[in-house]
């Protein structure tokens, strides 16, 4: 290491400092930066999240300010201004760092603003992986997995490249934040990381094929008058080849936005398809609990209860009726909590057919449609002028 200023003098040409131990690198660097930038927000008044240790809030005259931190990027928001340019002020007086204005680009997920509302996507996230894999020229396809694909570890099948298939799914995980259209495939195909066979990268490569006819696609925010909070939730029963538990997977809604999203098999092996589908009932209700107290920990707590949607009878009978101990015993945990918060009138179990949920799900992504199709045709990059009226 070079000398610091100051201590050139004492040392003769050709020496440089022995160093014992590097400060980047070190296991106990972030948790001593996040706690130093902790203590410094409290000290402005701020109030760190119970439900996301990453927000800090501060409320003043029925004004809110947010802060969220990853690492050393950060994003303010808010509706007061004032508050926002003081912190701004105590934040470049304590650390060295710069105001990059409006949100465009933050980790690598795309921000565009229009009269229609805020849309978020990862355009440049996938051209780059499509250079990067040589596929910039590919033939595009409908869907990122087969119907019924059934992947599971093959005997004596051939392996595919393990260094290059765990980078791809890597790269696949991260896009998955402004992707939910791609989540349940990059669930299945990250399941077999560990010793990746011919037909698993085949699917891999199908994904990313998908995204080449789908670049601009993201999600879309925009004001619907009112902060509902709606779930979705559903399993499949036994639907893994190998092993046969069941994939539950949901999504939550927040004033008609879509905010989270997930796809994940379950633990244990279900013995029935209502046992898996209640089983992701409760996942689903976890998430709406967060979301419920995230939001009035932000200062809109919710009015009335939350739907959570399922398509299964045997599922919510279950949750609402407690004589059923002999059917429940094995699940009986997940039934307290469900039943529990029914009861309290937290949640509502409506039922919805299958058909009926997707097409509601359709319509509602329609206006998000229409925005992609504008960005990608009329190649705009910061569409915050007379979008609506191109469109």
């Amino acid at each position: 290491m070079e000398a610091p200023p100051g201590f050139t003098s004492d040392f003769k040409e050709q020496e440089v400092c022995s160093l014992k131990k590097a400060l980047y690198g070190l296991k106990q660097s972030p948790r001593a930066w996040f706690g130093k930038f902790t203590l410094a927000m409290k000290k402005y008044g701020f109030k760190q999240s119970n439900s996301d240790h990453t927000l800090f809030l501060k409320r003043r005259n029925n004004r809110v300010t947010c802060l969220i931190i990853y690492v050393d990027d950060m994003v303010i928001t808010g509706d007061d201004k004032e508050e926002m340019e003081r912190l701004k002020k105590n934040l470049f007086a304590e650390f060295e760092m710069k105001d990059l204005g409006r949100l465009k680009y933050f980790l690598g997920i795309e921000v565009l603003r229009s009269k229609q509302g805020i849309f978020l996507c990862q355009k440049k996230y996938i051209l780059d992986l499509l250079s990067e894999t040589g596929m910039i020229d590919c033939k595009s396809v409908e869907t990122p997995m087969t119907v019924n694909h059934k992947l599971h570890m093959e005997l004596e099948a051939d392996l595919a490249d393990k260094e290059r298939y765990q980078r791809l799914v890597g790269k696949l995980i991260y896009l998955s934040h402004t992707r939910p259209d791609i989540a349940y495939a990059v669930g299945v195909v990250s399941q077999f990381m560990h010793q990746p066979q011919s037909a698993h990268m085949e699917a891999v490569l199908r994904i990313i094929r998908y995204l080449k006819g789908t670049t601009g696609h993201g999600v879309l925010f925009k004001s619907n008058g009112h902060l509902e909070i709606q779930a979705y939730t559903d399993a499949d029963w036994a639907g893994d080849v190998g092993d046969r538990r069941s994939t539950s997977g949901y999504f939550t809604l927040v004033g008609g936005n879509l905010v989270t999203w997930r796809s994940k098999k379950q633990k244990v092996v279900a013995l029935s398809s209502a046992e898996s589908e209640f089983r992701g009932i409760a996942r689903g209700m976890a998430e709406v609990l967060w979301i419920r107290k995230l939001l009035t920990e932000i200062g809109f707590p919710p009015e009335g209860s939350s739907k959570l949607m399922c398509d299964n009878k045997a599922a919510i009978q279950i949750s609402e009726n407690p004589v059923q101990h002999d059917r429940t015993k094995h699940i009986e945990v997940d039934r307290h909590m469900i039943k529990e918060k029914l009861e309290a009138g937290i949640i509502e179990l409506p039922f919805v057919q299958s058909k009926d949920q997707l097409a509601d799900i359709l319509t509602k992504a329609v206006n998000g449609k229409i925005l992609r199709y504008c960005l990608d045709k009329l190649s705009i990059r910061d569409p915050t002028t007379q979008l609506e009226g191109e469109c």
